[in-house]
């Protein structure tokens, strides 16, 4: 298994990689921890889970005649259940049933997004905060669903640290992989709110991803996270915690799925269909969370080893998805979020090259409710 230190030495590339799409798609319109895999996930895995009649609203089973497509979609780094979804979907037989033979693939964010640009990967997983620079650079994608209504990335700690809210974070170490990303972002749009600077707290950089066993260990007061993940191994070692949301101030686009403009004109009905398959896998999670537990389990057996852990870590997945509006406008774009998340970036200096909303995603796959 290769380090998450070899990851940071492989930024260079990944740099350099969006910098020839850039440079390969100004014809066109216009960063996580773990490697890629080295070999797609199998778009065949079998399991043992019963398709379901009954789709999300606006997004139930297709009607008429589906059209026959091969897709290959990139998933984030590893095999998590986080993207149990797209494994329930493939297994019950959603896909197949709009038509669609789905592949997937392992690849970090940045990977994904260089990848999808050049249409070498039809559909991505990725964070709204990557997509608005990228677009900014002429790299021509857009996000076409959402799949986290909550941002996921958010400050964490003990809750003996005594810190509440954002405005308690003053004075305080503050533990990050380094400064770039979507916890990098955040964690200015969370002090932003509070009128509060970087330079009112000590960022403490952990490169090699260390910052969550640093506030276990007291080394500093707070750090960067993921909603489902380091707050879910802290709690399950007995100390209580707080979790501090950029979306109770600031509204940032959570992932989703994105694809290439030429993509979405060659593709537009698989992509629908695809959507539509997803968005009614992640309705049959929220009714049973087993499903999706199991349906990752068929995927990656080693996700077995602690069905506790795996479940808690989907509970508070499907809470991220569902956000402040339920399940009910699951995938739904929120234009006024996006921008928010875009004016607030232009002020960091991260978007040299003015967007629109129009510019950065397409509503056509998914409606309001």
């Amino acid at each position: 298994m290769i380090s998450r230190r070899s990851i940071r030495a492989r930024s260079a590339v990944v740099i350099a990689l969006v910098g020839f799409v850039v440079g390969a798609c100004a014809c066109g319109p216009s960063a996580t921890s773990s490697p890629s895999a080295s070999a797609p996930v199998a778009s065949s895995v079998s399991g043992s889970v019963a398709p379901s009649s009954v789709g999300p609203s606006g997004s139930g089973a297709p009607s008429g005649s589906p059209v026959a497509a091969s897709l290959t979609v990139g998933l984030g780094y590893i095999a998590s259940v986080q993207f149990a979804p797209f494994y329930l979907a493939q297994q019950a037989g959603y896909y197949k049933a709009e038509g669609l033979t789905v592949t997937f693939q392992n690849k970090i964010d940045p990977d994904l997004v260089a990848l999808v640009g050049q249409g070498s990967i039809d559909l991505g997983l990725s964070d709204g905060t990557s997509v608005i620079p990228a677009v900014s650079n002429a790299i021509p994608i857009r996000y076409v669903t959402t799949i986290y209504r909550q941002f996921p990335s958010i400050v964490f700690g003990k809750a003996s640290s005594g810190i509440k809210t954002a405005a308690d974070l003053k004075g305080k170490k503050i533990g990050i992989p380094g400064k770039y990303g979507s916890s990098w972002i955040m964690l200015q749009a969370l002090l932003a709110s509070v009128n509060l600077k970087t330079d009112d707290v000590t960022i403490v950089e952990y490169p090699d991803f260390g910052q969550g066993a640093a506030v276990a260990q007291g080394a500093v007061d707070a750090a960067t996270g993921f909603v489902n993940n380091e707050p879910i191994q802290l709690e399950r070692s007995g100390t209580p915690t707080f979790i501090l949301h950029v979306d109770d101030v600031t509204p940032l686009p959570g992932p989703g799925l994105i694809a290439s403009t030429a993509t979405i004109d060659a593709k537009h009905d698989a992509i629908a269909g695809f959507v539509r398959a997803t968005l009614r896998a992640m309705d049959d999670i929220i009714a049973d969370p087993a499903k999706g537990v199991d349906a990752s389990i068929a995927v990656e057996s080693t996700l077995g080893q602690d069905r506790a852990l795996q479940t808690a870590i989907l509970d508070a997945t499907i809470e991220a998805w569902k956000g402040s509006g339920g399940n009910d406008n699951l995938g739904v774009i929120d234009r006024t979020s996006w921008q928010k998340s875009l004016d607030f970036m232009t002020t960091l200096g991260l978007v040299p090259n003015p967007v629109t909303i129009d510019d950065l995603v397409v509503e056509d796959f998914v409606k309001a409710s």
